[in-house]
């Protein structure tokens, strides 16, 4: 009996624009003109940034270091995270009739036959894949392929990626990933979640080889036979009717969902095996976790099992996260010393109580540059005491070593006396880690309820278990521009000689004093 036959299309290297306006074109004539089902093989040039249908361009790129590097920023006909697609990947489309007896009923089982059938073609490039629900491609425990769909009527589209060749650094610079500032180790963490061929093969097979090796996978899943053809006339007159519409403005800047509807929550936790740190996306109008980044300095066993929990929690709703992560533990062998499965649960539910921060009129990405020490923000109050530190004073300045100010308004030290001459507060100029820890032992023996201050994220996290020790509430503010830790210079900020001068995000500062001090009014 004759194979049935499906039409095989390698539309080459093309621009962003061009590549949508064929998926639309293709899905679209599909349903309209019953065109063949069809194979297609897609690459992108120049290097592209593809957010999904729903997503807002701001939140998910780096709009200026795309427009400087001549990166494509367009938007999917299909929903999904925003992914960066360079020159060396290789794109691969299914469009097919939805009842097509190969074609499951359930959208799970949609996902894994697509998967299972690009699987098999990598395999044939002696790389042994593996489908991981729900819809990503692995190669022990890493992701070499991301999948999705969309379906129009009686017709199913169904599109993935094959990392040839990957540059995780551009693509970190692309795309606003979980983590807003990506510290060395969570750099290595994001290389470690991912792999392409070149690391599995040490070397890149010809784009011939691995598109032969694809169709053949293709074939063999869904027991066809892939046919060269080309676009229709009908297809090709639709498709340059469409390039326009998909590099407008209005749909790759102004179709997109609420800017507050997605949003990044983040936390850290720090435990006897080691300090971990979670980064959230958030879905406020579906209350569902989008994804998640958890990195930290722990040991666990399998390695991949973090990556798996990750997987585990995409998708999960806000309420069912305790019991998600619980039950995921309980059905794995994963050993993690001196850690608790709990442990993820405290520092993904101090991400989530960040939610809370709205009712104080702060943003989440303020929330973000919040730190507190022993208890939570609502729970601070009766401050008397502003902590700042030495290197947001001016380099040049006679005092920058002294604890003395003279607020002369040329650093934001300056600016942030005057706060705190606002609120009635005593300012103290911290000059040293040692000196920090001597005057929160004595605020703390004198009776003082709680401190605010001002710190890098980098200090916050070194230092977090040295704060909870001393036992002293406080909340601590981000600081921006260079810090030691971004120069390398910690053991001269140590004993006080860090030479560069950061600031003080004091429009942040400002908002926490009002809100800590109407809390103390009231109470």
């Amino acid at each position: 009996m004759d194979k049935e036959q499906w039409r095989l299309l390698d539309t080459g290297a093309r621009s962003a624009y061009e590549n949508i306006a064929l998926d639309e074109t293709l899905l679209e004539t599909k349903k309209r003109l019953k065109t063949p089902n069809t194979f297609r093989l897609l690459q992108f040039s120049p290097n592209a940034v593809l957010v999904g249908l729903h997503q807002n361009v701001a939140q998910e790129v780096r709009y200026k270091f795309c427009k400087k590097n001549k990166i494509d920023i367009c938007r999917r006909i299909t929903g999904g995270g925003a992914i960066f697609f360079d020159e060396p990947q290789l794109g691969w489309e299914i469009i097919v009739d939805k009842f097509h007896p190969k074609i499951p009923k359930k959208i799970e089982e949609v996902y894994r036959v697509m998967c299972e059938a690009s699987v098999a073609g990598i395999r044939k490039l002696n790389v042994n894949a593996e489908f991981r629900p729900k819809n990503d491609i692995e190669v022990n425990g890493r992701k070499i392929s991301g999948t999705g769909g969309a379906e129009d009527m009686d017709s199913l589209f169904f599109q993935g990626t094959l990392l040839t060749d990957f540059d995780v650094e551009t693509m970190l610079k692309a795309l606003r990933v979980p983590v807003e500032k990506l510290q060395y180790k969570e750099l290595n963490s994001m290389r470690e979640r991912v792999t392409c061929l070149k690391e599995q093969l040490k070397t890149v097979p010809t784009l011939e080889v691995i598109k032969q090796a694809m169709v053949e996978g293709i074939e063999e899943s869904f027991a066809v036979q892939l046919v060269p053809g080309e676009l229709t006339d009908q297809e090709r007159k639709i498709f340059l009717g469409k390039i326009e519409k998909f590099r407008s403005k209005e749909w790759v800047f102004d179709l997109r969902r609420p800017v507050q509807a997605r949003q990044i929550l983040e936390a850290r936790h720090k435990t006897k095996g080691g300090l971990i740190k979670v980064s959230i996306v958030i879905d406020q109008l579906t209350g569902q976790i989008q994804s998640s980044l958890i990195t930290g300095d722990f040991s666990i066993y399998p390695k991949r099992t973090i990556f798996d929990l990750e997987s585990n929690l995409k998708g999960c709703y806000i309420k069912d996260m305790k019991q998600t992560v619980l039950g995921f533990f309980k059905s794995q062998e994963a050993r993690i010393p001196h850690m608790e499965p709990n442990d993820f649960v405290i520092v993904i539910d101090k991400a989530l109580a960040k939610l809370k921060y709205r009712q104080f009129g702060l943003s989440f990405s303020e929330a973000n540059d919040i730190y507190t020490v022993v208890k939570p923000f609502e729970e601070i109050n009766k401050i008397k005491h502003l902590l700042l530190p030495y290197c947001s004073k001016l380099v040049t300045c006679e005092y920058r070593h002294e604890k003395e100010c003279t607020v002369c308004g040329e650093c934001t030290i300056s600016d942030a006396m005057e706060l705190a001459d606002e609120f009635d507060l005593e300012p103290i100029t911290i000059v040293s880690y040692e000196d920090l820890e001597e005057t929160l032992k004595e605020l703390k023996i004198g009776g003082a309820p709680a401190f605010i201050g001002c710190c890098c994220e980098a200090f916050y996290v070194k230092h977090l278990e040295d704060f909870e020790k001393i036992g002293l509430p406080g909340i601590l503010i981000n600081i921006d521009d260079k810090t030691c830790y971004d120069l390398g210079k910690q053991r001269d900020a140590y004993v006080g000689k860090f030479e560069s001068q950061t600031h003080l995000k004091l429009d942040l500062l400002k908002k926490i004093l009002e809100q800590v001090i109407n809390q103390s009014h009231n109470k």
